[in-house]
Parts: structure tokens; sequence; C-alpha cells
């Protein structure tokens, strides 16, 4: 974390293959990562006002030209304008068509009865479905990305899978943890259904069923129950050690001793100073409430 310098700016959570880690812009020194491995320390306070983070594109970041204010329980960081542009070239918007990369068509398992189709660039080695907080998955395919996205949308309809539903289904399905044997039945009889289904694009190079469960790199195994969940705002503190992360979502202990979850969505475009571990907690917190307050991506 940046500690001192409040024109660093939190960007929110990133995944890669070696973990989860929370993202760093400034306007001069560019983008750094803190990751956020099992028992490290997360302590500080945020600053007056949440940013827009501007646009994030080919690996190169443009600031947002007004800096607009962004509402701080908004999931996105981004302000309209911002996201008008982001959404102008991207692949989860359906307005690329000439992104020469490989692509891979998978099964996303988040919940009992709540599985998706999608796809991501293959290089990114799955990186995606963990930022997407899936619990197991499995490839279907791999190939060109307007191939990839026509499957897609093909197997979306012909098997009545939903692509978005609400983000709290999902928290509530790590605790208690389904077995690894039940998210692997149900992704089998979809990935089984999917590759038996005609008019898929020949062009995609189909693939056995190979189930992927993301425990161990979540951390499942040492979530607590009865997280309250961090509702950031100007000057309040946060601190305590990471548990657990899945997705966006960092689960902490804190000082006193309560299970806290942290939305790292929520954290990007605030400056943040370093707090005392050992810090009290002055955010206010809430009890998950059922319903679709947050969309999947």
């Amino acid at each position: 974390m940046s500690g001192q310098d409040e024109s660093w700016l939190c960007a929110g959570p990133r995944w890669s293959a070696s973990g989860p880690a929370l993202v760093w812009r400034h306007p001069r020194h560019g983008e750094r990562l803190s990751p956020l491995p099992p028992d490290r320390p997360l302590a500080f306070t945020t600053g007056h006002a949440r940013r827009c983070v501007g646009v994030r594109r080919g690996g190169r970041h443009t600031p947002c030209p007004t800096g607009a204010a962004v509402p701080p329980s908004a999931v996105s960081a981004q302000c309209p304008e911002c996201a008008r542009l982001d959404r102008a070239h991207s692949v989860a918007a359906d307005t690329i068509a000439d992104d020469p990369r490989p692509y891979d068509l998978y099964l996303a398992w988040f919940a009992p009865g709540l599985v998706k189709v999608g796809i991501t660039a293959a290089e990114r080695e799955g990186a995606r479905l963990l930022e997407q907080a899936a619990l197991s998955s499995a490839l279907l395919a791999r190939g060109p990305l307007m191939a990839a996205r026509r499957a897609e949308a093909v197997l979306g309809a012909a098997l009545a899978v939903p692509d978005r539903f609400p983000y709290a289904a999902k928290r509530a399905a790590r605790h208690p943890l389904p077995s690894q044997d039940r998210r692997a039945t149900e992704l089998h009889d979809i990935h089984t259904r999917a590759l038996a289904l005609p008019g898929l694009p020949e062009s995609l190079t189909r693939r056995p069923f190979t189930p992927a469960h993301h425990d161990a790199a979540f951390h499942l195994e040492r979530i607590r129950p009865g997280q309250a969940v961090v509702e950031l705002a100007p000057g309040r503190t946060v601190a305590g050690r990471v548990t657990a992360v899945a997705g966006p979502d960092v689960y902490l202990d804190a000082a006193d001793g309560r299970p806290l979850l942290l939305d790292a969505r929520r954290l990007a475009g605030w400056p943040l100073t370093a707090a005392d571990p050992a810090a009290p907690t002055t955010a206010t917190t809430r009890t998950e409430a059922a319903g679709p307050q947050d969309a999947l991506f």
C-alpha cells in the first residue's frame, strides 16, 4: 500500500496466476501492486473523496480528464463518460471483433443452480474465473474470439444459463461450502449437453471435461460465518488481517476479532493512507442482504 502519499490512488483488485492484489496508480510513478496473501495486515483510512479511476486499455491507463466524483457505495469506480469509453472497446461489451488472440469458452459454477457460460483470453490462464469468484469451472472449447462469442450466445440461450445474477447468492454459497463432487456433477451435466448442441462453430477446438476447483486459491477453508460487510465513507478506518480473498471480496479478521468482508471494487478511486493494524475499524458495517443489488460482473 502506498502509505503516506495520497496522490497514489487505489484502483481496486486484480487477480493473476500469483494470486490477488490491490492495484495502485500514480500520475507520475505509474502502477504498483500490493499482494493480498493470507495473514497480511491490511489497515487504511480513506481520504476526503472517491474519484473516477479513468480507463485502462491494452495495459495503458488514461486518467479521468475531470477527476469526477464517484459515489462511495458504487461498485464501479468510473464516471459515466469513462465507463462509456471503456465499453466502446471491450470484449465484455461485444465491441471488439479484431482481437487475434485465442479465447476460451468456459463454464463457471458459483452456487447450486447458478452456472454461467463465458469467454476469456486464453493467455489469462483462468484469472478471469478467479476475478469473478467462481468456485469451480470447466473449459468447453478454445478458438477465435468471434467464434467463441457466437458459441457463448448459442449456449446461453439453448441451456437457459444466465449471464447475471445477484452477487449475494455467490457470497452465500461460500459458507457452508458445497462439495467439489456436487459442483463437478453439475458442471459435467451442462458440459455434456453444451458440446452435444448442433451449430457450434467448427473453428472451436472442443475440450474434454476437466473440472477446476478454486478452493485453495481463495483459501475458502479460512472463511468464518457472520461476516459484516464494510461500507466505506470519507475518513473511515478499516484494520485487520487478511484471512481469504474470493474474487473482489477480501475477508478480514478485525483487530477486535470481528470477521469483516471488504468488497475491494469499492476501494477503487479512494486515496488511502496507512493505519495501525491494531486500530479500531470505524467504517460502518451491514449484514449481507439477499437480492439483486449487484450483478455478476
